[in-house]
């Protein structure tokens, strides 16, 4: 039978409810982090200047601007540490200090508080990415996709990554303590984005590289981003001579599901006696 609510007493919010308010509350507490902030949204700028400045009128394949090719590793690596990094680090963290354990007594719903989190995370991408992206074009002269279908890719290829980044980081930070975890994902998301194809050409890179990167969703997030600032031409140099637009989907979905089912098992409100 469906349970029916006490006389005057209103029924509970919705999963779908409490992740709203969550992320807003998400949004909150990052803002008020002014360090995370202009991190976050410093560092692929930094990058970007970087690179562009150090190989300034060097092309890569095809003859692309070096900014212009690079910006889609850099636009990826972005996704990846506001994603996987950021919320990796800050939910151990969040349990460390005994938040999750007060929310667990509060009733809240572990879905709930996951949709908060993938809420802070998407809204904050879409801003980390426009700011990098005006730069892009106005110091650097990079251009910008002016048609309908690439923008459509690039929405669906963000959406991808930062979901897959969000439920991974989610999956890490049951590992151990907000330090290790902090740590091993620094490391580890190094270590990835020079398999990636991040800082290299990817077809340049040696065989075994390629293949390990292949098995991880940042390596696909940048070949997605790349098929959305290059040109159709530069699909040749890849190592499948085309952009795999339906790898790239299906993989990126594969890692959230992966990742989700991770969540489902391993998720802790509290630390391991």
């Amino acid at each position: 039978m469906t349970a029916v609510p006490a006389a005057g007493r209103p029924a509970p919010p919705s999963a779908a409810a409490i992740g709203l308010a969550r992320t807003a509350l998400e949004l909150r507490l990052y803002v008020r982090g002014p360090a995370q902030v202009v991190f976050s949204f410093a560092y692929p700028i930094v990058m970007l200047v970087v690179f562009a400045s150090v190989f300034a009128g060097e092309d890569r394949p095809g003859g692309v601007p070096f900014a212009q090719y690079f910006l889609a590793g850099i636009a990826a690596t972005g996704i990846m540490l506001t994603s996987f990094q950021a919320v990796g680090t800050a939910i151990a963290e969040e349990r460390d200090r005994g938040d999750l354990a007060r929310l667990q007594t509060l009733g809240t719903p572990p879905v709930g508080y996951f949709l908060g989190k993938a809420g802070q995370v998407l809204v904050t991408t879409v801003l980390q990415l426009a700011v990098l992206l005006t730069v892009a074009a106005l110091a650097y002269d990079v251009s910008l996709p002016t048609d309908a279908g690439r923008w459509l890719t690039f929405a669906w290829v963000v959406l991808g990554g930062a979901l897959a980044g969000t439920v991974l980081g989610i999956a890490v930070a049951s590992v151990g303590s907000s330090r290790s975890v902090g740590n091993g994902i620094a490391a580890f998301a190094i270590v990835l984005q020079f398999f990636s194809g991040v800082f290299f050409v990817f077809s340049e890179l040696p065989p075994w590289m390629q293949e390990v990167a292949a098995v991880f969703p940042l390596k696909w997030l940048v070949q997605g981003m790349r098929s959305v600032f290059l040109p159709d031409a530069a699909a040749a140099v890849e190592p499948a001579g085309s952009w795999e637009h339906g790898t790239t989907a299906l993989v990126l979905a594969a890692w959230v599901v992966i990742g989700v089912v991770v969540c489902a098992r391993a998720f802790r409100w509290r630390r391991a006696a």
